[in-house]
């Protein structure tokens, strides 16, 4: 897996009333093994939705459908809910987004964390 691929994110197993989807959902791979060092088994991961009501302007990404990253609607990046996610739960796609993509996602995750970026 690099950063831009497309992942599965299996939560089936979330926590009741935590806010988390308790179902499988996409995400967008952000970060990878080298930022941790080797041998830690997570990726960093920010959520992929339709839901434009979760798409908070500036911390979010609208991510248009093409053939490269599979969506089939409009979608958005929610670079706010950036997530360190274990290896088991991730499923590996063939989608991915840009790299100018992925880089947008990370400045928006800098700047949610009070990074200047």
């Amino acid at each position: 897996m690099k950063p831009g691929d497309i992942v599965v994110v299996d939560w089936r197993d979330s926590l009741a009333k935590s806010g988390e989807p308790n179902r499988r959902r996409p995400g967008i791979l952000i970060g990878s093994p080298p930022y941790f060092g080797t041998g830690l088994p997570f990726e960093i991961v920010v959520p992929l939705t339709s839901e434009a009501e979760l798409a908070i302007p500036g911390a979010s990404l609208p991510i248009v459908p093409s053939r490269g990253n599979g969506c089939t609607k409009l979608s958005y990046a929610l670079s706010w809910n950036v997530q360190a996610v274990p290896h088991a739960r991730l499923t590996e796609t063939r989608s991915r987004v840009t790299p100018d993509e992925v880089e947008i996602i990370r400045r928006q995750v800098a700047h949610c964390v009070g990074v200047a970026a």
